[in-house]
């Protein structure tokens, strides 16, 4: 036992306690009370200052100033925030985390501002630590659950429960390694499981690139807990700025990965393998060395890929890329000038234009149709450099396909088969159940484009910027060639001397005005909302009934209708409506065209308010009763206030759910300042929205949630590492063709009043019965929109922009038909949870 007596160590200093400094005391008090009253007078940026100050000098204030300076630093971060000072909210926010480094508030806020300016990888890293410091805090698990969406996109939980494509990988791997490919890089590692699939094979050296930082780290997670952290170096890097003998010693035999899209290319691919043939990868096989003996080359898996391609008629597709619509809310569209969606695909690369989106054909509600057979567009050989060097200056390829049945051409549907090596292969195609979509190039003809049996379609396929592009050009019928471009609208004979009456048709067409000027690109979603007729009808109604009575009540108060807002009047007879919809929205017009309203709408791109004015003025609606209010807004709390003190809104129209199916964030917050504007007998549109939804059994569902089973994968432990990512709520989904089991109806699971703020409620239970036995996996889930006591729009109507959402049970529940489920359900700051028991009590409703 050590002597308790024996003297301190000679070279060891008793601690002196250090003398009081008035100078500095009495700066630490002055400059709290600066703090103080500079915040008292919101100067927050002064008041910060002094914080700083006072907490670096003082910290035994910490504890007692926290709130206050969490107070400022929020402030003084929205006004910096405003005026487009982000370097300096940063540096803040740096600063506050140096005197709280644990405070799980800065940390979320700062997180808030990342995921908001796109840094997603460093957001979840707050949100993370923030709950790592206090794991029952609601905003950080809501805020995380947000971001893990982007950063672990569904697909890796696809992927890891895709036994067939994991073995097949294996093998490839395994085969390569044994054949002598002793040393490895895997490019995008991910979870690191293809690395790890080298080193059990007897990879004598493996290297791994990973670009996210979110995955990097659970890269470096996995790697270490399958005992592989020794013998597998990870770098947080693109392959791209990878250098020997820098990053790795020395090349590699072997190059693994998958970063590849629905569209093969997208991400990357053939840029990051012509750089590592040149600088990572050993040459490819020559040949026999001077000693007869193989030389060590170089390869890549997967070898090669074949493209293939359909053309498909398609409502769904065709509803989110043109106008399907003629008038929209009663306002006729054909001022409208030429919208689509930004997914447009043509030989010439276009940075406004992404060339094509991604879709799961086989879930697609109303299904499609093939009008021509599946045809070959391309072949890529990943062990040739020279071949993917000179692919984006190959030569634009036209294919003619027949027809083989008649219907409106919405679209070309891309699919491909990854080749591992000469044996193994991946197909991605619409009819494999595989992790990965197929890519669409959508056909933007504003009439669309009826092909007949026996026709041909003209496609031409290209690379020229390392992204895969096909482009319908022409039709070929009866002799003739009819180019599909919408802006020439012309036909040409395949013989120009044959057929003097197409060539005058030629000659007319090319006088038709250039409507180039007038094209504006809408969102998908923005799209498929203006062409939801439903949705604009009803707002149509509700708002026609609304503006009635309020004229009636102005009139009974002796008030005179006058067409000019901008003449005052003792008794405004003005109606005055708000639209802050997210986005392009008609609904200002459509408020706007009632009469005696000036309506004031949200949109903000130059372009859609060109369109608007454009509608306004084909529809007799005057400029000065149309105006855009976020022209004039500096910040988010001035959204919903009026410009003139004396006059509150009729009307205020809120955007209350996202595309994704989910309540929008701070709608409730919204509510209550929207209901403080308005005018007596004014309404906020939507008054209520009720929550349905209904006990289901999906396995597609479990398994875009979490890696599923108690097996290693491949005998690798990542399960309990990717599925920290897993999200309870599931968003973006199609109820009407998500394959599942209904075990029982629909019932209603909440409400929230828009209108009477004392109706709503945090928390609710609800039972349900059981209609069919079977395991409660998820609770999908929507909304009707009730935008008074009688007028109603759901978010499942088959021609609704919306998409769906679901809970998904942590832990599946067992029921017998006839049993009653109890579900707690809970709204927190605009976002819903569910969980779900089984009634003891029969009988029970």
């Amino acid at each position: 036992m050590p002597n308790a007596s024996a003297r301190p160590k000679h070279n060891r200093r008793t601690r002196r306690r250090r003398r009081a400094d008035p100078a500095r005391n009495e700066l630490v008090s002055n400059s709290l009370e600066s703090a103080q009253q500079c915040l008292f007078n919101q100067d927050y940026g002064t008041a910060f200052v002094h914080y700083l100050l006072v907490l670096n000098l003082a910290p035994m204030f910490k504890e007692f100033a926290k709130d206050s300076f969490r107070f400022t630093l929020f402030k003084w971060a929205e006004e910096l925030d405003s005026v487009g000072r982000i370097q300096d909210l940063f540096d803040c926010y740096e600063q506050a985390l140096e005197l709280f480094p644990a405070d799980e508030v800065i940390l979320n806020s700062m997180g808030e501002h990342l995921f908001r300016m796109g840094f997603r990888d460093e957001a979840a890293g707050h949100f993370h630590k923030a709950l790592k410091l206090r794991p029952d805090y609601p905003e950080a698990r809501e805020n995380f659950y947000r971001v893990a969406n982007w950063l672990v996109e569904r697909w890796h939980f696809l992927m890891l429960n895709d036994h067939r494509r994991n073995q097949k990988y294996q093998q490839a791997i395994q085969k390569a390694v044994q054949g002598g490919c002793s040393t490895v890089l895997d490019i995008g590692t991910g979870t690191g499981i293809l690395g790890m699939c080298a080193k059990k094979a007897g990879a004598a050296e493996v290297y791994a690139c990973e670009l996210s930082k979110t995955m990097y780290e659970l890269a470096c997670e996995v790697v270490t807990a399958n005992g592989m952290d020794g013998s597998i170096k990870i770098l947080h890097m693109k392959s791209l700025d990878m250098e020997v003998p820098k990053d790795i010693p020395q090349r590699v035999s072997l190059v693994v990965t998958e970063t590849v899209d629905a569209g093969l290319f997208g991400e990357g691919i053939i840029e990051s393998l012509i750089h590592a043939w040149h600088h990572l990868l050993l040459p490819p096989q020559r040949g026999e060395n001077e000693f007869g003996e193989q030389s060590t080359t170089g390869r890549v898996i997967p070898a090669r890929a074949t493209v293939f391609g359909m053309a498909v008629e398609c409502l769904e597709i065709r509803r989110h890329h043109r106008l399907c619509v003629t008038e929209v809310g009663g306002l006729s569209m054909a001022a409208a000038g030429e919208l689509q969606s930004p997914v447009s695909c043509s030989s010439e690369p276009d940075d406004s234009m992404e060339p094509y989106t991604t879709e799961r054909l086989s879930r697609l509600p109303g299904g499609y149709k093939s009008l021509t057979e599946p045809f070959t567009a391309l072949h890529i050989d990943f062990n040739n450099v020279q071949e993917l060097e000179g692919l984006s200056s190959r030569k634009v390829q036209e294919i003619r396909l027949p027809v083989i049945r008649g219907g409106e051409l919405d679209a070309l549907a891309v699919w491909f088969q990854l080749h591992l090596d000469e044996e193994s292969s991946l197909s991605t195609g619409p009819q494999e159940d595989t992790c990965w979509e197929q890519a669409i190039y959508p056909v933007h003809s504003t009439k669309g484009f009826v092909l007949k049996p026996r026709d041909e379609l003209v496609v031409e396929v290209s690379c020229r910027d390392a992204y895969l592009r096909l482009c319908s050009v022409a039709v070929l019928r009866d002799g003739h060639k009819i180019h599909l471009d919408k802006r020439v609208d012309s036909i040409y004979p395949e013989n120009p001397t044959s057929n003097p009456e197409a060539e005058l048709c030629s000659a007319l067409a090319c006088l038709q005005t250039d409507q180039t000027k007038d094209l504006c690109m809408l969102e998908c979603s923005e799209m498929a909302l203006l062409n939801n007729h439903d949705y604009h009808q009803s707002f149509c109604s509700a708002l026609a009934k609304l503006i009635s009575q309020l004229k009636g009540r102005k009139r009974e108060q002796g008030c005179v209708f006058q067409s000019d807002p901008t003449v005052p009047s003792q008794c405004s007879s003005l109606l005055y409506v708000l639209d802050v919809s997210e986005g392009f929205s008609l609904l200002s017009l459509i408020a706007a065209s009632q009469g005696h309203v000036k309506a004031y709408s949200s949109v903000e791109k130059s372009k859609q308010q060109e369109v608007l004015n454009r509608l306004a003025h084909s529809s007799g609606i005057s400029e000065q009763h149309l105006e855009f209010w976020l022209n004039h807004i500096e910040d988010e709390q001035g959204m919903l206030q009026r410009p003139s003190r004396e006059d509150l809104w009729s009307a205020i129209i809120l955007d209350c759910v996202e595309t994704c199916g989910l309540i929008r964030q701070k709608l409730m917050e919204k509510a209550s300042l929207a209901r403080c504007l308005l005018e007596e007998g004014g309404r906020i549109f939507p008054e209520r929205i009720v929550v349905y939804g209904k006990l289901v059994e999906s396995d597609t569902l479990l398994l875009e949630s979490a890696v599923q089973g108690q097996e290693p994968t491949l005998g690798f432990n990542i399960a309990p590492f990717i599925n920290q990512f897993t999200v309870p709520v599931h968003v973006f989904l199609d109820f009407s063709t998500l394959e599942c089991r209904h075990l029982s109806e629909s019932v209603e699971l909440f409400v929230l009043d828009l209108m009477e703020t004392n109706a709503n409620y945090t928390h609710r239970e609800v039972k349900v019965q059981a209609t069919t036995a079977g395991r409660i996996t998820a609770i999908p889930f929507w909304y009707h929109i009730h935008l008074d006591s009688e007028i109603s729009v759901s978010t499942l109507s088959h021609n609704s922009h919306w998409k769906q959402a679901a809970v998904v049970l942590q832990q599946p529940l067992e029921v017998r038909a006839g049993d009653w489920v109890r579900l707690a359900v809970k709204l927190h700051k605009s976002t819903i949870s569910i969980s779900a028991h089984l009634e003891n009590t029969p009988g029970m409703q």
